[in-house]
Order: structure tokens, then sequence, then C-alpha cells
């Protein structure tokens, strides 16, 4: 169970929104190179060379784990369902802007189940699962090697029909895949679950014996790291528009 409300202090803590502010920036120092390719700016393959897969992946943990943590300290805080139905229709909202946007620079790889598709559903079932305790660590470290079980299983029953029922459209959210979707983004329930499981499971664990790390102060010289992180949805929607029109308006002028 996690910390009474009455006993932790409400309002934003600076080092979880700090911790969020560093995933933006390095989001958008990856965005920021992905935009550079896409002018032909670069040459760089940012879909199969592993310096570049790995930091997505490492980008979007960090970015689920902070989602958990925040998720954690909300519940303890005795932030109301209603209160959690606005926010949580915030990102739908957002993550519609982002399946109609890249669908008109994409129309072939568009998004459909991107981080912010999969952030709605897994912030529900987080919110359900809060007070799970200890037994989050369990279930994060089994959301995370269901894809590879799913994997197995598909392959050693040989059914291709029920194989090509989960790599469809339809079922590949869950991320019980044989073989990743063509799309420009794909974070899919399984295994992403899992690490925001951990991260509400850390956020719980700090709420109830370590408070003090989530009451670091920032100095002021890095103030911008945890403003960056209480705007984050809204910086995420507005960066890529952003950098792109830079960029297009600079090589326009270089011309």
């Amino acid at each position: 169970m996690l910390r009474n409300a009455s006993s932790l202090p409400h309002g934003r803590f600076d080092a979880p929104d700090a911790l969020r502010g560093v995933a933006m920036l390095w989001m958008t120092v990856f965005h920021f190179c992905f935009d550079l390719t896409y002018l032909g700016l670069s040459q760089a393959n940012l879909y199969l060379d592993p310096f570049w897969t790995r930091q997505r992946t490492m980008i979007v943990s960090l970015f689920l784990l902070c989602a958990g943590l925040g998720q954690a300290i909300a519940v303890a805080q005795g932030q109301s369902w209603p209160r959690f139905w606005r926010r949580w229709r915030q990102v739908v909202a957002a993550a519609v802007l982002v399946s109609l946007g890249s669908w008109l620079m994409f129309p072939q790889t568009y998004i459909y189940f991107g981080v912010l598709h999969g952030m709605a559903v897994m912030l529900l079932i987080a919110r359900l699962t809060a007070t799970w305790g200890r037994w989050l660590w369990w279930l994060g470290g089994a959301a995370m090697l269901l894809p590879w079980l799913a994997n197995a299983v598909f392959r050693g029953v040989g059914d291709a029909a029920l194989e090509a029922a989960f790599n469809s459209p339809q079922l590949n959210w869950l991320g019980w895949i044989t073989h990743k979707p063509v799309t420009e983004d794909y974070v899919p329930l399984f295994p992403w679950l899992g690490v925001m499981w951990w991260g509400l499971a850390l956020g719980g664990w700090l709420v109830q014996r370590q408070p003090g790390p989530l009451s670091w102060a920032i100095t002021k010289r890095w103030q911008p790291l945890p403003t960056l992180g209480r705007w984050s949805l809204s910086y995420y929607l507005l960066h890529q528009p952003v950098m792109l029109g830079v960029l297009l308006g600079g090589t326009w002028l270089l011309r």
C-alpha cells in the first residue's frame, strides 16, 4: 500500500520533474538527428543502427519510468479520479494529434500506437494497480518477458494463422509479435508496461521508505529541467513542428 495522502506533501517535486526534463532533452536531440536525416542533411540510419535504436530504447524507458514514478506520487497525494481522467484525456487527445500529423507526413508508416498511445493504456493500468506494492516489481519483470515468451510459443507451435493475427495492426499493440510493424513509432503494451510498473514500484518504495530523494532541491541554474518536465506533454507536441520549421527555413535561406 502507498503512504496515506495526508503524510506526503502536495504539489510537484523538482527531482522527478527534472528527470523527466532530461528525458525530454534527450528525445529532442534524437528527433533533431531524425529531422536532419529526413531532410537529407545527414546519412544516419536511425531505424537500424544500434547506436540510435539503443538510444531510443533508453529514452522511452526513462520517459515511462518517470510516468510510473509520477503516478505513484499522485496516488500517494490523493489524486482524485476526476483529476486523473482530465489528464488522461489530454494524453489521448495528444495521441490522436500525433497519429494525424504522422499520417500527413508518413501516410504509409504513420504512428498508430506510439509512445502516447501506449501511455494512455499503461496509465490506466498503473492507476488501477498503484497499491499492489512489491508485486509490481514481479509484474514488471513478467511484462518484459512476455513478448519473448509469446515469440517462442508462436514459433514452437508453428501456427501461421495465430502468428499472423498477433502481427496484425489489430493485435500488434500488445507486443506479442514475431515481426516488428513498419511504423514511425511503436511502443506496444508489452514489454513497456513493465517499465512503467517498475517506475510505479520505485515511486511507491520512495514514498514509503525513502521520500528524501523526491524532495531534492534543484539549483536555480538547473531549474529549466523541472520546468520542462512539468510541461512535457505540450513540449512533446510542439518541439517537432518547431524544429522542422526552423530547419526548413534554414535550408531555404541557404539555397
